[in-house]
């Protein structure tokens, strides 16, 4: 293992809640989005989408569409059929097969919302009118909507040209499982469902397209993306033109949460459009579509497997978890970013060295299932943790004892599967997550309530997650790719500087946090900084933001890169202050000579000697100015932590009320505590949704029931109680500045701690939560359940 350089430097901004230099301009309403992007004689698209989980299209009559006034063309599959199809996986996944999609369907559809046509008009309204009047002829037919069902030989194939609906299966083990089992003194076995839910953010997505037709074409994309460059990579190839005639362009995102680094066909399909009519096209996605066609998640059947002995000690661990992938295998992540990342960190905090794991993702005619916040993690933190709860009920221990009992400790450690943590908090992060619900008084008030009629629990989800995704987190992710991430920083002439990098801000803060690691590596006041990003053409490349990656990756290129720039910059100041550049040093913009006061420089003139000195200045400046652009891949980073959840369930009505939710967070260095809370806020607010409301809804028809915010719910102010939001800094023994990233922990390990509590306060009747999201309807009838089986008894 490389053990990267964490010497500490001299801080003024790192680790300082410094307040978000972008929020001035976002919250005074002067952010630029995509629905921003107006172009001369730019159309707007309305997409003709399937009603039907499943049919043969028979014909489409697109006369009555043209014939209305402002209606310009409408396009569909045959149009298009010069695009290249779009295909998953290559060289981005192993041990899935290649599935392709042309950007509009052509003989069948295969989930409700599928884009089949495309409307283009003068007015967006004129569009979605243009829309309703094209005829689809469509032929029903029965449609593959159980994922397990799926996976039985005689189901019908959701695509034919496969051979088979399980697109993934992957099995892995380590140490003698089989033998952990027999000998075990006592094993538990749970099936949990966890349910399919969205990233819903507050801004759906959008694609603006131009294409010039010059020197072999040249495409110009706005898209509320996570990722431009993973973008061009993927979209250039399905145009037919080389990357270097794309740019893509992605202004001020209104939330992404993972759904956004996914590419759809209406990232190829209004280019291709824009091309044909001659004209820049527009398409804003409304809700319905955001919700039917978008990227579901977390749709899986976890079945866990705990052996243990009578003591307590755990010795093994098995999980089968199964995928309901929808039609089309995403891009680039496919369904394996949720199945595989479940079974490849099933041993999370736990001392087990016995695993094994094996994964299914069949494909089903619902929406794609791709990258959302905490992907599969989520659902095999809810298996293991769910288990482990029911585990100490079995043997009459205590759920937080016997998760201390059996925890790692604080070093580098490798797991059974091989995934190196750098270092952490764990037993820590249960002992203040426990003591912060004061657990050691809350059985005496759990058992008042009871008295009074009155139902409270208490659950704890202890986690690691892996961040800074990069290439040796990947890798030991499961996703064996090289991933290259950028920064470049630019002393301006006026003595400002501009950075640049392919990492992409949506609600992260980069343009501060970033700023903040900026200021402090070149000894310059943050306000002279300038983060740009979010375009091919400007940018440097990288792989974009999600995973948890920015923090990580962000200090490592910039302080490298920065680090060359400061080198030359102290050189140069030592030519003009006729000092040695080892007793030179730069702080807030002035450069001056240790331990003599008054005999200083400042930066604009160093910064104009750098670039207008001539022979004076030394040979690399001369050659490189000041300017430096570095990579960065870290070793593998993993923050960790614990929720902490106490509810009190009405079981006359099956409502949950979270009475208080304990998030205790340990990210490694921060660079920003008061955003790392906002993170970590979020994150959580989206673990009680997911917990607790959020359920995209298939009838058995293959109907989409859920395609408004009135069927489909997140959680408001009035179901996020005030949250105890805690820190614990142990920084990474393996990237620069011990920074580990931030961001998911919340939506990992809430839900796990909501229905652990759940079924703690529920614990009388025995009523066992084998699924999510836990709603009124599912509780009361598992209680009507419970009485029976007590009646019978």
């Amino acid at each position: 293992m490389t053990i990267e350089d964490t010497r500490p430097r001299s801080a003024r901004y790192v680790g300082r809640s410094v307040q978000r230099v972008e929020d001035p301009r976002l919250l005074s309403g002067q952010g630029r989005y995509v629905d921003d992007i107006t172009l001369p004689g730019m159309l707007h698209a309305a997409f003709v989408r399937s009603p039907h989980a499943r049919a043969r299209i028979l014909n489409i009559d697109a006369s009555d569409a043209l014939a209305l006034d402002g209606v310009v063309a409408v396009y569909t599959a045959a149009d298009l059929a010069w695009l290249n199809p779009m295909v998953a996986t290559g060289p981005m996944r192993d041990g899935i097969l290649a599935h392709s999609r042309t950007p509009l369907a052509t003989d069948v559809v295969r989930h409700v919302g599928e884009p089949v046509a495309v409307v283009l008009a003068r007015s967006p309204y004129l569009a979605e009118d243009g829309r309703d009047l094209v005829d689809v002829e469509y032929e029903p037919l029965e449609p593959v909507l159980d994922p397990l069902a799926a996976l039985e030989p005689d189901s019908p194939l959701v695509d034919e040209a496969l051979g088979t609906n399980n697109i993934s299966h992957l099995e892995e083990s380590a140490g003698d499982v089989e033998r952990a089992f027999a000998e075990a003194d006592h094993v538990t076995r749970l099936r949990f469902h966890s349910g399919r839910s969205t990233a819903a953010p507050i801004e759906c997505r959008g694609v603006v397209a131009k294409y010039e037709d010059r020197a072999g074409g040249r495409y110009t994309i706005w898209a509320s993306t996570q990722m431009p460059h993973l973008l061009r990579m993927f979209v250039a190839p399905v145009l037919g033109v080389p990357e270097g005639r794309v740019t893509i362009s992605s202004p001020d995102v209104g939330g992404a949460f993972g759904l956004k680094c996914t590419v759809f066909p209406e990232d190829v399909v209004i280019p291709a459009v824009a091309k044909l009519s001659g004209r820049p096209v527009k398409w804003i996605e409304d809700r319905w579509e955001n919700l039917a066609a978008g990227v579901h998640s977390k749709d899986m059947i976890c079945t866990m497997e705990i052996a243990a002995k009578a003591d307590g000690t755990m010795t093994a661990f098995r999980g089968h978890f199964v995928t309901d992938s929808g039609a089309f295998s995403s891009i680039p992540f496919t369904p394996l970013v949720d199945s595989q990342c479940a079974g490849i960190y099933l041993t999370s905090c736990y001392d087990v060295r016995d695993v094994a794991y094996s994964v299914d993702n069949p494909l089903t005619n619902k929406c794609q299932i791709g990258a959302v916040r905490g992907v599969g993690w989520v659902p095999g933190q809810l298996a293991r943790e769910v288990a482990i709860d029911q585990l100490a009920r079995e043997l009459g221990k205590d759920p937080v004892e016997l998760r201390l009992q059996n925890m790692i400790g604080p070093d580098v450690y490798t797991t059974a599967f091989g995934q190196t943590y750098d270092g952490g908090s764990y037993a820590e992060a249960l002992e203040k997550a426990r003591d912060a619900v004061d657990y050691a008084s809350f059985r005496e008030r759990q058992a008042k309530a009871r008295e009074e009629g009155r139902y409270i629990g208490v659950g704890f989800s202890p986690f690691v997650e892996p961040t800074g995704w990069a290439t040796a987190s990947a890798a030991a992710g499961g996703l064996p790719n090289g991933y290259y991430d950028t920064a470049s920083v630019t002393v301006e002439p006026d003595g400002s500087v501009t950075v640049t990098t392919g990492l992409h801000s949506h609600g992260q803060g980069h343009e501060t946090t970033l700023a903040q690691v900026t200021a402090d590596e070149l000894g310059v006041p943050m306000e002279s900084v300038r983060v740009v990003f979010g375009d091919t053409d400007s940018s440097v490349f990288g792989m974009g933001t999600y995973a948890s990656r920015s923090a990580v990756l962000g200090f490592g290129s910039i302080r490298e890169s920065a680090g060359q720039v400061r080198d030359r910059l102290l050189r140069l100041a030592a030519i003009l202050l006729e000092a040695d550049p080892g007793d030179v040093e730069l702080v807030d913009g002035v450069a001056g000579v240790k331990g003599v006061p008054g005999k200083t420089v400042p930066l604009q003139q160093i910064a104009l000697f750098g670039y207008f000195g001539g022979t004076a200045r030394p040979e690399d400046v001369q050659r490189d100015a000041l300017t430096a652009t570095s990579g960065y891949s870290p070793g593998e980073t993993y923050a960790n932590g614990c929720a902490a959840a106490v509810v009190e369930v009405d079981v006359e009505t099956g409502l949950v009320e979270v009475e208080q939710l304990v998030a205790v967070e340990d990210c490694g260095v921060q660079l920003n505590p008061t955003i790392v809370k906002g993170q970590v806020a979020g994150a959580i607010a989206n673990g009680i949704g997911v917990a607790l409301l959020e359920d995209l809804v298939y009838e058995d028809n293959g109907e989409f029931v859920s395609g408004s915010l009135l069927h489909y719910l997140y959680p408001s102010t009035t179901e996020v109680p005030e949250l105890d939001l805690l820190t614990i800094e142990t920084p990474s023994a393996v990237s620069v500045g011990g920074v580990k990233g931030v961001g998911e922990a919340g939506t990992i390990s809430a839900p796990a701690a909501i229905v652990n509590a759940i079924a703690d306060a529920l614990s009388p009747f025995g009523v066992v939560i084998d699924r999510t999201p836990v709603t009124p309807e599912y509780l009361r009838r598992k209680l009507r359940d419970a009485e029976r089986i007590r009646e019978a008894s």
